[in-house]
């Protein structure tokens, strides 16, 4: 299944207008569909909503469509700082938006060696691009057998269907 998100902006065009619009922006939605198909494949989830992909023993942590869309408006991130040791569950940063606040939990153990310090200066990263340039922060994995116990996307999706979360 494909997660598509889109954002509908006011603006009064007519139907041609429209199309022309579609057709001049063609190349730059095929990007964004394709680009949106494989996010959930390769992330891992868990029950509070973030997500951990793996590459070569880092993990880089985010927080999922669905949690972002229930925060609203992202106006501060505060996330956890390099060198900061993380158990999985872990509370290590917050964010904050327009209607709500929420604590980031980290999927995983380590240590954290990167913090998206772009998303600090623009939140509304998260909102627009919480797959991709608004990931929060990257962990040396510890505990390579903590995910076993994360979702994978499928199962994720099937959670959200459920009244569990």
């Amino acid at each position: 299944m494909v997660l598509c998100h889109i954002r509908v902006v006011s603006l009064k065009l007519s139907t041609s207008n429209f199309a022309n619009y579609l057709v001049k922006n063609q190349n730059s939605f095929s990007r964004f569909i394709s680009t949106s198909s494989v996010n959930l494949a390769d992330r891992l989830f868990t029950k509070k909503h973030e997500w951990v992909t793996v590459d070569g023993g880092i993990g880089t942590v985010g927080i999922s469509n669905y949690a972002q869309e229930a925060l609203g408006d992202v106006v501060f991130a505060q996330l956890p700082d390099i060198g900061t040791q993380l158990s999985q569950n872990d509370e290590c940063g917050a964010l904050e938006s327009v209607k709500a606040a929420s604590e980031v939990y980290s999927p995983i153990s380590g240590e954290v060696t990167e913090k998206n310090t772009v998303v600090e200066d623009t939140p509304g990263l998260i909102n627009s691009s919480c797959y991709d340039k608004g990931w929060l922060f990257k962990v040396n994995i510890s505990k390579p057998d903590e995910i076993k116990s994360l979702m994978n996307g499928s199962a994720y999706e099937e959670f959200l269907k459920s009244n569990d979360h």
